[in-house]
């Protein structure tokens, strides 16, 4: 059996008119240019061969907004998507410009069959939701994570 792929990812949060809010991108390429609900992610990616996990989560930030974050990052319990993969995540607070997100790109054959290559940007959005419109928006299997933040972020949470 297959190990199965594990990646790491950072959930940057804010508070703005006494809300929190949070990051999430939206991948890039022509699979994802329809599809909202459900589809944005914390930014994250694969852990390299050796690579150490919150290491890997800071690349993957960079990689996917273009911003660099120092830490301290606060873990949060991972979880395992629908289809095996294993996300390991941190949080910490901190606010960019979502509208400058840049990401790095990926070849892709398209159309299918074309034998034509395109470039793609990894994530082709960024931007700030409250708790509530991020589960809306949030892939389903990334919920427990918002959960977990609110409960760390409620008074009894004691961040």
């Amino acid at each position: 059996m297959a190990p199965r792929k594990t990646s790491a990812g950072i959930l940057l949060y804010r508070f703005r008119e006494g809300s929190c809010e949070v990051l999430l991108v939206h991948p890039g390429g022509p699979f994802w240019t329809h599809r909202d609900l459900g589809s944005w992610s914390v930014p994250k990616g694969e852990i390299g061969e050796g690579e150490e996990p919150l290491a890997a989560a800071r690349r993957e930030f960079e990689e996917e907004t273009g911003f660099h974050l120092d830490g301290p990052f606060r873990p949060l319990r991972p979880i395992t998507q629908k289809g095996g993969k294993v996300v390991l995540c941190w949080t910490r607070e901190g606010s960019v410009d979502a509208e400058k997100a840049r990401s790095i790109t990926f070849p892709l054959e398209w159309p299918p069959h074309s034998g034509r290559i395109e470039e793609f940007p990894e994530v082709d959005r960024a931007a700030f939701f409250t708790l509530d419109e991020a589960r809306r928006r949030i892939n389903p299997g990334q919920v427990p994570f918002l959960s977990e933040l609110q409960a760390l972020l409620s008074p009894a949470g004691n961040p």
